[in-house]
């Protein structure tokens, strides 16, 4: 089990620890809705330095990028970031990402901790263009530093304007004392906010200027489990959950990241998929009477008929109703469509809805 650089901070606060992708992770600290809530109406801080950073630089960089990934890396300009995916051979995702370009030439891969060797192996293989990789994953650590009061907060421990940087873009700047931090306008919980990528022996002096800096804007720590309910209440994808080697990205909605435009790994059969139409589709219910939709519950039509699964399910915190993803066939999909989950051989109603569940 491995540790991040703040894993005896965790402890010391008595956080819920558990494993998590490898690594010993805070859980929950006083609750998953009071932690929630802090995100969304104050600011929230989380220990996520177990996600996966690779640079890859020289003149081939973007080549690769371009042939792995389903988006179109081309349009990034210095300081811009991207959402992404690795497209599988067999029509599925290796793992979503986001791509950062740091440089002419340089960027900077952020990958799920779960999938850190495997998207490591699956670049590498394809790498036949001399483009010089490094894995940084166990030398920095990262802090999601997210809410409506976060730049409010933040802006004494930096010269830079934090409200000036666009939503998916970021500054190499100074940070809490240190030179040289990624401080990026992303994250995971749609209630805005930063991601602060530093070095594992500078991260302990930020987390703790963050949260004097904080003190007075009602900054508290957040763990694992509040950022699975903020991420799906904005219905972002779960790597493991809602899109996995198995789920194409035309399937889980993220049409809108597979550029047809370039050539890339699958991008023929991916294009022969979305001429012909897909079979199955993501969607997002709310559900019609008190319940909470989990995990792999099958999802049925009025006469019972098995129609697909839910791949991620709450209790919303925000809404104070259950709420879920997950795959159904076609004719199922249609937004206000009437679908049933089924919990312990209830067959509970439920309603296909738009996204995000969430709203400002």
């Amino acid at each position: 089990m491995k540790n991040t650089a703040l894993t005896h901070i965790h402890e010391g606060l008595g956080a819920k620890m558990l494993p998590f992708a490898g690594y010993n992770m805070p859980i929950t600290y006083e609750g998953i809705n009071a932690e929630h809530e802090t995100v969304r109406t104050a600011v929230g801080v989380f220990d996520v330095s177990h996600m996966g950073e690779f640079l890859l630089s020289g003149p081939n960089a973007l080549a690769l990028i371009q042939k792995v990934t389903s988006n179109d890396a081309s349009v990034l300009t210095v300081g811009k970031a991207q959402y992404s995916c690795l497209p599988n051979n067999d029509g599925g995702i290796v793992d979503d990402l986001i791509i950062y370009k740091m440089k002419e030439e340089q960027y900077l891969l952020v990958v799920n901790a779960s999938n850190i060797d495997k998207d490591w192996d699956w670049i590498s293989a394809q790498n036949d263009l001399g483009v010089e990789m490094k894995n940084l994953s166990d030398d920095y650590s990262l802090l999601a530093i997210q809410g409506p009061k976060a730049v409010e907060a933040m802006q004494s421990l930096s010269s830079i304007d934090l409200s000036a940087i666009p939503y998916y873009h970021f500054e190499v700047a100074d940070f809490a004392g240190f030179e040289h931090v990624i401080v990026s306008a992303t994250g995971y919980t749609g209630s805005g906010g930063f991601e602060i990528y530093c070095k594992n022996d500078q991260v302990e002096t930020i987390w703790n200027k963050v949260f004097e800096a904080g003190a007075a804007f009602g900054i508290k720590p957040v763990g694992l489990a509040a950022r699975d309910t903020l991420r799906l209440e904005m219905g972002f994808c779960l790597y493991g959950n809602d899109i996995n080697d198995t789920t194409s990205p035309l399937e889980a909605g993220l049409g809108w990241i597979t550029k047809f435009t370039k050539e890339f790994t699958n991008s023929e059969n991916l294009k022969k998929q979305k001429e012909a139409g897909i079979t199955r589709k993501l969607v997002a219910f709310e559900m019609q009477e008190r319940a909470v939709p989990r995990h792999d519950y099958e999802i049925v039509d009025a006469s019972g008929a098995v129609i697909g699964i839910v791949t991620s399910g709450t209790m919303s915190p925000s809404m104070n109703k259950g709420i879920g993803l997950g795959y159904v066939t076609v004719a199922n999909a249609a937004v206000d469509g009437d679908i049933y989950i089924r919990i312990r051989k209830n067959d509970v109603p439920a309603k296909v809805v738009k996204l995000p569940f969430y709203k400002k």
